[in-house]
């Protein structure tokens, strides 16, 4: 059975030491793992922050967080620097708290989060981009791997990206990369977007895949939107998958007008029996599709 794991901005972001009580909670609740944000220098102590975890008997993932000011896309020489030596600093801090896998958009160029809009891109600028995150990656990935960490790299609907939007695009990089210690991540959510068929998505990321998001297309609680997991989960089926498989269900339950959807905002009432009933809606899912006739 895939671990299932909860992303840590379900609670609170920053994620400091005074949460650590929720690490055994997620863990009554059904959870494997937590997805937890590369934690930025002085945040969390590394060895408390593990000794946590292993108290609770729960796993980590860690997501990484990039900015314009540390982009592997960027033609700027210092934020394209800053870009690979966060992916090595991410690789240090995921070895240091047992995790395996560091997952998110590790090629940067963020968009509505950076606050710029898409722009065209001249053909030579978006051949230097592609050349730039190739290389990047290719450094960064060797210093992981002497860690023993696999980057994953996700792709991002068209608004939160424009230099990696698709698994085709991700598997064009992953060509060009051609490093054992980087591999693909995806994410249903930014899938609803981009892709025609998940589950074909899901297939031509193949052995690739090494991390894998299971939300709503409203980034609702799993089971509340459009998503077929049926579908979904009988094509991680199909290509073998036995990696993580995390939640991020924090779409708040606030449809007033003029609620901006796409920046987080803390809880503001007790989740825990819709969590609880994520985690074992995602695992039964995963369990029922793995026969059949």
């Amino acid at each position: 059975m895939n671990p299932v794991g909860l992303i840590s901005m379900q609670y609170a972001r920053p994620f400091t030491a005074e949460h650590f009580p929720l690490f055994r909670r997620m863990r009554e609740l059904g959870y494997d793992f937590v997805e937890l944000l590369v934690p930025e220098p002085g945040e969390l102590d590394l060895a408390d922050t593990r000794k946590a975890l292993d108290d609770a008997g729960l796993g980590v993932v860690l997501a990484a967080r990039v900015n314009l000011q540390r982009n592997l896309s960027s033609a700027e020489a210092e934020a394209y620097r800053a870009g690979i030596d966060y992916l090595k600093y991410a690789a240090d801090c995921a070895a240091a708290l047992g995790a395996k896998i560091v997952g998110g958009p590790l090629t940067g160029n963020p968009l509505v989060f950076a606050g710029r809009p898409p722009q065209p891109v001249a053909e030579d600028e978006r051949l230097a981009r592609k050349e730039r995150s190739v290389n990047g990656l290719k450094e960064a990935g060797d210093h992981a791997q002497k860690a023993g960490i696999i980057l994953a790299v996700e792709p991002l609907n068209r608004f939160e990206s424009d230099v990696l939007c698709t698994t085709q695009q991700a598997m064009e990089l992953l060509d060009a990369v051609d490093h054992s210690a980087v591999q693909l991540m995806l994410d249903t959510f930014h899938m609803h977007m981009e892709e025609a068929s998940i589950a074909e998505a899901i297939r031509l990321g193949g052995k690739r895949v090494v991390h894998f998001q299971a939300n709503e297309n409203h980034r609702g609680f799993p089971g509340t939107g459009a998503t077929d997991w049926i579908d979904v989960c009988r094509a991680l089926h199909e290509i073998g998958y036995q990696g993580p498989v995390s939640l991020e269900p924090f779409r708040r339950n606030d449809d007033r007008f003029g609620v901006p959807f796409a920046q987080w905002r803390p809880p503001h009432e007790d989740e825990s029996e819709r969590l609880a009933a994520s985690a074992a809606f995602i695992k039964s899912h995963l369990t029922l599709t793995e026969y059949r006739r």
